[in-house]
């Protein structure tokens, strides 16, 4: 059988993210400026066109496929900002980069309304340039990766939550299209948060019995009394209130997979049972006398180390080999940081959907606190913060102000290495956030006054984007 494409499972997307090198489309009157800026783009591996004029820059526009725009503001015949609503009217994808020597704030809000990314003020660092395309032209490839990564996973069931580009897991994705065509018993272990139930209907739903009933049970979170019952079933007045026979949940999943998640919780006489069932393939209700038989596939889970349970006597040793016939580790995410960013941009476009927020992409100063987040609640927690952050952001990128407390100081709460207790050096009182937005305040007030009240130029003084700029503004109500 063939390996899965990167980042999903089953099906692969028929056109791959292409390969081709990133186009970037060079508008500026000033031939030394185009020059330069096209020298430079090509070494960095960019295909390079330049134009001249605003015209000929839409005309190309018309006529060719691009990635990226850096356009001048100020030409003779049709300026940037013409050039730009050109730009978005014939592809609305395009990143646009507007250039200027003449600072105006009306222009730049202009621009950013249209739609660019970013306004430069020339002269302007060519390295800085350089990073900037650099990071809006990977996360432009980002959302194209992850709009066919979707689009692939819209099958019968999607298994979103385990999205990955890492080495770790394309071997979770090939282990799991591999075992699926068998009707061998899986054990899926891993911390809690890291998709096991996911895993569990992958493999149910890429199987020969994805036509037959998926059925889940948590066995910590049902009261042993009740556990044999909720399993096997149980006949008319098996207990006290049994006014009716009744089937188990091996039953209802007759064909198809039950998926037994914490199975370290179950109780001894609970394990001897399960043990029957897999040798045997039959069972009998609570409080009854006639054997069922159990055509389905277990698929085991446990957050705990199974041969540690073992050791202990916590878990029986013959039901661990019956159980563990094929197993699958799934990775913590800290141990997959570079698939944080695509799960990130699911989740981000999952909850703007939902919420009807306008909220279009995540800073690059949230997205690096994102991947230096321990993530103890792995991908389960990570959905949740960007849950919350959507809730929370009043602008078009989240800020790293939306996102939860313990992942904006880096780690969790008591910050890293301190194992939880406050840092000595603090009093009682003291206000981190409070202490973050004075700060906040202060320099963009002396940037302001610096730059003569020219927010873009004061942005830029402080090496922020105008968004987040424009963002603290308004929160601090500065002129």
């Amino acid at each position: 059988m063939s390996a899965p494409k990167p980042g999903t499972i089953g099906e692969p997307p028929q056109a791959p993210v292409s390969a081709a090198r990133p186009r970037i489309l060079i508008v500026d009157d000033e031939p030394s400026m185009r020059e330069m800026l096209g020298i430079v783009m090509r070494r960095d591996g960019y295909d390079v066109v330049v134009a001249g004029s605003g015209k000929d820059g839409i005309a190309r526009l018309e006529a060719e496929s691009f990635d990226l725009l850096l356009s001048d503001i100020r030409m003779p015949d049709l300026g940037g900002v013409d050039v730009l609503r050109a730009a978005k009217t014939i592809n609305r994808d395009l990143v646009v980069f507007m250039m200027t020597a003449f600072a105006s704030t009306e222009t730049a809000v202009e621009a950013m309304r249209l739609g660019a990314v970013d306004y430069l003020i020339k002269p302007f660092s060519m390295d800085e340039l350089r990073l900037k395309v650099r990071r809006q032209l990977d996360a432009r490839r980002l959302r194209e990766e992850n709009l066919l990564l979707k689009r692939a996973l819209k099958t019968r069931h999607e298994f979103s939550s385990i999205l990955g580009r890492s080495d770790a897991m394309q071997q979770v994705f090939t282990t799991i299209q591999t075992i699926a065509v068998t009707s061998s018993t899986v054990m899926i272990t891993g911390e809690s948060g890291t998709g096991k139930e996911l895993v569990a209907r992958a493999i149910h739903f890429n199987s020969l019995r994805r036509d037959r009933p998926f059925v889940a049970l948590n066995c910590g979170a049902v009261p042993e009394t009740l556990l044999e019952s909720e399993l096997f079933g149980h006949m008319r007045g098996a207990f006290t209130g049994a006014h009716a026979n009744r089937k188990g949940l091996i039953e209802a999943a007759e064909g198809g997979t039950i998926f037994l998640d914490e199975i370290t919780e179950m109780p001894p006489s609970m394990q001897v049972k399960l043990l029957r069932v897999l040798q045997e393939r039959r069972f009998r209700r609570l409080g009854g006398t006639e054997e069922v038989l159990a055509n389905v596939r277990v698929i085991a889970a446990t957050n705990q180390d199974l041969p540690v349970s073992v050791t202990e006597g916590r878990f029986r040793e013959d039901l661990f080999y019956r159980l563990n016939v094929l197993s699958i580790r799934l990775p913590a995410l800290r141990e997959r940081v570079e698939d944080i960013p695509l799960l990130a941009e699911h989740f981000l476009q999952q909850f703007t959907a939902q919420m009807g927020k306008r909220v279009r992409t995540i800073s690059a100063d949230a997205l690096r606190l994102l991947q230096e987040h321990p993530w103890r609640g792995n991908v389960r927690e990570l959905q949740n913060a960007i849950e919350r952050a959507v809730a929370l952001e009043q602008t078009e990128a989240i800020l790293p102000e939306s996102l939860p407390d313990d992942v904006r100081r880096g780690g969790a709460p008591g910050a890293k290495g301190s194992g939880g207790r406050p840092l000595p050096e603090l009093g009682e009182g003291f206000d981190l956030e409070k202490r973050g937005e004075e700060f906040y305040r202060h320099y963009i007030t002396l940037a302001l006054e610096r730059a003569g009240g020219v927010q873009v130029k004061a942005a830029e003084l402080l090496g922020m984007s105008f968004r987040s700029f424009r963002y603290y503004v308004k929160k601090f109500k500065l002129r």
